[in-house]
């Protein structure tokens, strides 16, 4: 991928833009950047750019480690990181261009639609300056341009996508090793800025994540060979329990480039061919299960790629017309870890404490959020990017469609697990429960699942009382089931009335919602608004919003680090914690029609302003579609889309459904197949549904 810099031009200049790709090894941008002389290496920090996906609290604290290894690295190879705090990208980087002299400027592409906008508008810029920019394929296996069915058109379902991974006719790039060393260049007029990823606030809370984790790359080196000499034989059998370290702890390192994915790949299928040799079937299961782990997070860039907006909107075509409920009572007892079911209030109290989830227990908490509360997917996939370690916008949007069952092969949404089932099953000694809810930590084990079916003598030598020290099921499972089976029923009435209206020419769009009256999502809640009708749960009592509202009750719990230390964490002083809100301030109409993104949500930048796919209006159909440019630029013997929207877009593409499934303009109509929204009606009954319970898996969380 590299090949195509010449080494020959030893005076040359080069910038090295980094952004999650924060390693020395492995890095083409960097070794592209290294042969062609000397290097200024860059990192720029521009939150704003990302509107509502701004980094949490635990995500920042990482990025601001990580920035400080990478610096050191670049330090003993002879150069040094020049951070700068930006509004703007693209001008910042012509900036440093003008004050380094370079000539050159290279990075490592990345897949979400915020990235591939900004990533191409800042080639037109710098190439319009006589710039020479080119990117490079650091973050996956393979290009999604790549990998295509037998008629040469993406996947739309992931284990035929992966098994075309496994039988590539050539294998993933071998990785490369770090530069020997690094000539500098000339930065005397180019100073970096001090970068504040914290305030005063968040350094209590901060400090206790650095005794629990360890940011950069070699220490994620460090973590990865641990693995595969340790826990990843018995991988098969252990990645289960959630009531101990059984997984590999890498996702956090993998987001933010870290880690490489290819020296990933290589080394366990290294490992797996000693084992196969050795005729050890569980170590070969391990490593198949492990690398299809890795294949769910390809899969997830893939299907950002293929469809940008998988983030904001269902790919299946009937669910825009499923009614949630935006309640908020609800919405606050499942980030406080409050719902009266046990398994999943300790697992949403130990994402507060540690910003970390075992895979299984995302799979429960989110599957509650969705199916028992029927809460929007996008405010509990807005929750996972504020508060997990490893929030990553492709790897989350991939988990919450597959939860809602918004995917082909996703689980399907009338199908409720029991949180009583799934606490013995991942949970069955209880464990995890005590650690996070001292309060049933007297409970026996036989009732440690299901508190509410526990005798009163039981309860009282446990010292628990329901609806006082822990609240009694917020809602029943078998009335969960019958309301959502009537929210159902009212979608596809809805599908099949609105799909009448287009036929008979009397409705344009996904359905007419006028009559629905307007619904505010949460204060603070910083959401986009889907083409999908919502409800309001009147039986609920209004919610008084404080900022208190996001606290987990006052407790003291322990972060168990991988070595198994323990370390004591104090969550009694809420009111100072001034950690980030979940989304708010949206409103939004209940209409379902077309989107306009919200201007005000993301400061305006100069002369390059990235649209974001974020907080969203809706709008009336009547507003003409903003038409997306494409074209297509050979980089590095790949073939490379490049996306370049009008700067005056303010919205999002628009999409229009009809009986063969969603397009849109521009770019999705030159290439229909490859961003096409899939109407589950069509699809074969045969699916083979690659995701059930069992093999369940948020794709962001290895181990």
């Amino acid at each position: 991928m590299t090949g195509g810099v010449s080494s020959s031009n030893s005076s040359t200049r080069s910038i090295v833009w980094f952004q999650r790709d924060l390693r020395v090894e492995d890095n083409p941008a960097l070794a592209a950047g290294v042969r062609s002389g000397e290097v200024v290496a860059v990192f720029i920090w521009s939150p704003e750019e990302d509107g509502p996906f701004y980094p949490g609290r635990v995500s920042r604290w990482w990025l601001s480690q990580s920035l400080l290894h990478l610096d050191s690295s670049l330090r003993s190879l002879g150069t040094s990181l020049i951070t700068k705090r930006s509004f703007d990208t693209a001008s910042t980087l012509l900036e440093i261009v003008h004050s380094t002299g370079a000539t050159n400027l290279f990075f490592n592409h990345l897949y979400d639609p915020l990235s591939l906008v900004r990533g191409h508008r800042l080639k037109e810029l710098l190439t319009a300056q006589g710039i020479t920019v080119r990117s490079f394929n650091a973050d996956l296996l393979y290009e999604p341009w790549e990998v295509n069915d037998e008629n040469g058109s993406p996947f739309t379902t992931f284990a035929p996508f992966w098994n075309k991974c496994l039988s590539m006719p050539y294998d993933p790039a071998a990785p490369l090793l770090p530069p020997k060393r690094i000539t500098s260049g000339d930065v005397s007029m180019c100073p970096s800025d001090t970068l504040v990823f914290e305030d005063e606030s968040e350094k209590g809370s901060n400090a206790l994540l650095a005794r629990a984790w360890s940011p950069g790359w070699r220490n994620a080196d460090k973590s990865l060979t641990a693995f595969i000499n340790g826990p990843l034989i018995e991988y098969s059998v252990n990645r289960k329990k959630a009531d101990g370290a059984t997984t590999s702890l890498l996702s956090p390192h993998l987001h933010f480039g870290e880690l490489s994915v290819r020296k990933v790949f290589h080394l366990v299928r290294m490992k797996q061919l000693v084992w196969i040799n050795e005729g050890n079937k569980a170590g070969e299961e391990s490593c198949n299960l492990f690398l299809r782990s890795i294949g769910l997070r390809e899969y997830s860039r893939y299907l950002s790629f293929n469809h940008p907006c998988s983030h904001e909107r269902p790919l299946l075509a009937h669910l825009r017309f499923f009614s949630w409920v935006t309640n908020e009572g609800y919405f606050k007892a499942w980030r406080q870890g409050r719902t009266g079911y046990p398994l999943v209030d300790a697992g949403m109290r130990e994402l507060w404490a540690t910003g970390w989830l075992h895979d299984r227990i995302r799979v429960v908490v989110s599957s509650f959020f969705v199916k028992v509360l029927q809460l929007p997917w996008r405010w509990g996939m807005k929750y996972f990017w504020d508060t997990l370690l490893d929030a990553d916008l492709e790897s989350d949007a991939l988990g919450w469609q597959y939860i809602s069952g918004t995917l082909p092969d996703g689980r399907e949404l009338d199908r409720i697990d029991n949180p009583e089932f799934e606490g013995y099953k991942f949970d069955p000694n209880g464990e995890y429960v005590r650690r996070w809810l001292p309060e049933l930590a007297r409970l026996p084990t036989e009732w440690i699942h299901h508190p509410w079916d526990a005798p009163e003598s039981v309860l009282q030598a446990a010292g628990i009382e329901l609806g006082s020290n822990y609240p009694l099921p917020i809602v029943e499972i078998d009335a969960a089931k019958a309301r959502l089976q009537e929210a159902l029923a009212a979608m596809w009435q809805l599908e099949a009335a609105t799909r009448a209206a287009i036929e008979n020419g009397t409705e344009e769009g996904l359905g007419d919602s006028s009559e629905l009256p307007p619904i505010d999502f949460p204060e603070e809640v910083h959401m986009e608004v889907d083409h999908e009708p919502f409800r309001n749960n009147t039986n609920s009592p209004a919610v008084d919003r404080r900022h208190e509202d996001q606290m987990v009750p006052s407790m003291t719990h322990s972060i168990v680090r991988a070595d198994e230390e323990e370390v004591s964490a104090d969550l009694g002083n809420t009111a100072g914690d001034s950690r980030a809100e979940v989304p708010s301030n949206i409103n939004f109409d209940a209409e379902v029609r077309g989107e306009e993104i919200d201007r005000g949500s993301v400061q305006t930048v100069r002369n390059n302003v990235v649209p974001h796919f974020g907080p969203a209006r809706l709008q009336s159909p009547a507003e003409p579609t903003v038409d997306s440019s494409s074209s297509r630029t050979e980089r590095d013997g790949g073939v490379v889309p490049v996306w370049s929207p009008s700067a005056s877009s303010s919205r999002s593409e628009h999409f229009v459904a009809d009986d063969t499934g969603i397009a849109s303009s521009g770019y999705l109509q030159r290439h229909p197949q490859s961003r096409q929204l899939i109407n589950w009606r069509q699809l074969s009954q045969t699916v083979t549904r690659s995701w059930e319970v069992e093999n369940a898996v948020q794709p962001n969380a290895f181990g």
